[in-house]
């Protein structure tokens, strides 16, 4: 068994390393996130088993790649005496009910939890492998997660759809 070429794992998991760096790093980070993760895939891509899981493995790179950008953040504050100003954010067509600003908001494990079981739909186990957890750790976050998303995000009604 050989693995598919390199392009065919790009179009078939870009969109799950996208929502993953999305989920979280800002929105600004998020893209550059994506194409670093693949960047770093791609080197490594003639190292791996044949009988790996592609997914969990991206998902592990982005991960790493957004743990980066944190830290890179964290080192790089420049205090200014004044800001400058700065244009209104563009509107994003899929984050426009919010939905992603409360992802982002959650507690780090509870963003990643959800992240990783939900957008990239990895099992608990690896979820709770890539957080240094265990499953029932990474099922309780992901769990707590959901529940504060559902406090501040409450799905509409019928009759608000309509």
């Amino acid at each position: 068994m050989s693995l598919p070429p390199f392009e065919h794992v790009v179009a078939e998991h870009s969109r799950v390393v996208l929502r993953v760096c999305r989920a979280l790093l800002p929105a600004a980070d998020a893209e550059d996130a994506a194409a670093e993760t693949f960047l770093a895939a791609l080197r490594a891509y003639p190292r791996l088993r044949p009988d790996s899981d592609v997914r969990a493995w991206l998902v592990t790179i982005a991960h790493r790649k957004a743990i980066d950008v944190h830290r890179t953040r964290a080192r790089s504050a420049v205090p200014l005496a004044e800001l400058p100003e700065r244009p209104a954010p563009p509107v994003d067509a899929a984050n426009e009910d919010g939905l992603w600003d409360a992802v982002r908001a959650l507690p780090e494990k509870q963003r990643a939890a959800v992240a990783y079981r939900y957008v990239a739909d990895l099992p608990y186990a690896e979820v709770g492998s890539l957080m240094g957890t265990s499953e029932a750790a990474a099922r309780r976050n992901a769990a707590d997660g959901v529940k504060a998303l559902r406090r501040r995000h409450p799905r509409p009604t019928p009759e608000e759809e309509a």
